[in-house]
């Protein structure tokens, strides 16, 4: 039986989420399927993405073809590079506790990064919400120039008082 891991559409109108699923690749898109090892949610920023690693390597292993969309969620979670360390520990490349050392380190500095987008995205979200409700800046006050305003005053102000003319 060919089997797939690929994603089945769940959700209202215009705002999908995803269930990353094992199904055999007869089996319609959101019908039956063999097991369920995850979800994904495209519509949060970042995309939320929730999987079983261990699962999804074990069906890797076992054959499982991996859709377009499936694959590169698989390869962001890091159960490709999973599956690359483990073909690399089959053939002597390296042991199993190097493999697992250097899969944690990539898994750390990729939980980093998501750490800094969701930082970013929060910061965005405050600017946003700034220039929408109108935060009001105090306003700036003019710089004075007291000698101009002096020279001014001389000026303006007349040397012998203007006689008043009565009206007749």
């Amino acid at each position: 039986m060919p089997v797939k891991i690929r994603l089945t559409r769940q959700g209202r109108k215009k705002r999908p989420y995803y269930h990353i699923v094992i199904a055999d690749a007869r089996a319609p898109r959101d019908g039956k399927f063999i097991e369920r090892i995850g979800m994904y949610n495209p519509m949060t920023k970042p995309a939320t993405i929730e999987i079983d690693r261990a699962k999804a390597f074990e069906w890797l292993e076992k054959g499982a073809q991996p859709t377009n969309t499936a694959r590169a969620i698989l390869r962001f979670t890091g159960v490709m590079y999973m599956k690359h360390l483990q073909r690399g520990v089959t053939k002597g490349a390296h042991t199993q506790e190097q493999a697992d050392a250097k899969l944690e380190s990539w898994l750390a500095e990729k939980q980093t990064k998501i750490d800094a987008g969701k930082a970013e995205t929060a910061q965005e979200l405050i600017d946003f919400r700034k220039i929408v409700d109108g935060e009001v800046k105090a306003p700036v006050a003019p710089k004075r120039d007291e000698q101009a305003e002096a020279a001014f005053r001389e000026e303006s102000s007349p040397e012998a008082p203007a006689e008043k003319v009565e009206e007749a």
